[in-house]
């Protein structure tokens, strides 16, 4: 029963991610009249489907993706010939596609539709934008739930370490951290990722103390204990209450803090200065679910619902963050052969944008082997 419950958290969790995302690039294409032949949600075999206006609407097997494919002109892909979901005796009227982008025909009648290579420049654009920035939006909504309920927690000071450099640098309790690095800091959250991803080098310190601001630089001393670089920060945080218009700045405070620790985490882990364990597939992922769901449940089962949508929060940004990437065959390595047709007057050749795609889905999904097996091994150990 308990790893069913697991399972179905792990599971909410992934359709809130994916179906916001794949609904963004959806909702969107629809809007510019482009017609869309699949909203898929997982991949693998087809569990349950239907067919309405031209697109299919699909639950695949496994749950480490999804997809919204559009028209692209090939009647044969379009029309279903080869693919064993649909009924052979179904056809398609493939001359009635009509209308312009922008125009609300496709949003009314997928029939009705363009392809997607016949929209406009802006319109693609926008189209593969979407599922990144339907990702943020879907993050600052769910925020909005956990704050209202939990609060959050701002930067100050409330306890400090004996013997490292924080307290030696004059740092004291009751101290309000403002920026570390010269980043932004609002929440005790971000004082953990900065500390966290500066590892050994020097850290420039912003406070305020009784309005008066000041500034010191500390050098991170090894914890043998922890396994890591401290400043010797041994509390902080102090809980702020979000039952007014401050749910709005809190929200946003939350999804800033998952946006810059995503991406502080990804420049750590290129510039060396991660490991391969500080990454996780859906393996890891539903590890990290389930351990989360055994901490709240002594708390009830409301406490751990607000900390499924805390880490769907948190992973939908990171999933918006990394599908703009400028990498092959996702959303950012899309966006960058839309932005050099806007800049050379035409698109590249589609066999060639093809090849490129195709290379990069087969780096992509050696990668994910990689994790997934890194993520059996850290499960198992």
């Amino acid at each position: 029963m308990d790893t069913l419950v697991s399972l179905l958290l792990f599971l909410l969790v992934f359709f809130i991610i994916v179906v916001s995302h794949e609904f963004g690039h959806f909702i969107v294409a629809k809007l510019n009249g482009v017609r869309v032949i699949e909203f898929g949600i997982g991949m693998g075999p087809k569990l349950i489907g239907f067919k309405k206006k031209g697109t299919r609407y699909v639950l695949r097997a496994l749950p480490i993706g999804g997809a919204c494919v559009y028209d692209t002109g090939l009647e044969d892909a379009f029309s279903g010939k080869g693919d064993n979901d649909e009924d052979p005796n179904e056809k398609v009227n493939i001359e009635g596609r009509s209308g312009e982008a922008g125009s609300d025909a496709g949003f009314l009648n997928e029939l009705q539709g363009i392809v997607y290579t016949e929209a406009p420049l802006f319109s693609r654009i926008a189209i593969v934008l979407a599922g990144p920035v339907f990702n943020f939006i879907v993050a600052f909504l769910l925020a909005l739930v956990v704050v209202w309920n939990t609060g959050s927690s701002n930067a100050k000071i409330t306890s400090l370490m004996d013997g490292y450099p924080a307290k030696e640098a004059g740092l004291m309790v009751g101290d309000m951290i403002t920026k570390m690095n010269g980043s932004r800091v609002h929440l005790a959250n971000e004082i953990y990722i900065n500390t966290y991803t500066n590892k050994s080098r020097p850290m420039t310190i912003e406070y305020e103390r009784d309005g008066v601001k000041g500034t010191v630089t500390v050098t991170p001393k090894y914890n043998e204990e922890t396994g890591r670089y401290l400043i010797g920060l041994n509390g902080y945080g102090e809980y702020v209450e979000c039952k007014n218009s401050s749910i709005f700045k809190y929200a946003f405070y939350e999804e800033r803090y998952a946006f810059v620790g995503t991406w502080k985490s990804l420049l750590a882990l290129l510039a060396g200065r991660g490991s391969k364990d500080d990454v996780a597939g859906p393996v890891g992922m539903a590890q990290a679910i389930d351990d989360v769901k055994d901490a709240a449940a002594p708390y009830g089962p409301w406490v751990v619902l607000l900390n499924m949508f805390n880490i769907a929060m948190l992973l939908s940004v990171n999933l918006g963050i990394l599908n703009l990437l400028p990498l092959p065959a996702i959303d950012g390595g899309k966006l960058m052969f839309l932005f050099v047709e806007g800049l050379r007057g035409k698109p590249i050749p589609p066999e060639k944008e093809g090849i490129v795609h195709l290379v990069g889905f087969a780096l992509l999904a050696v990668l994910a082997v990689v994790v997934m097996y890194n993520d059996i091994l850290r499960l198992i150990g």
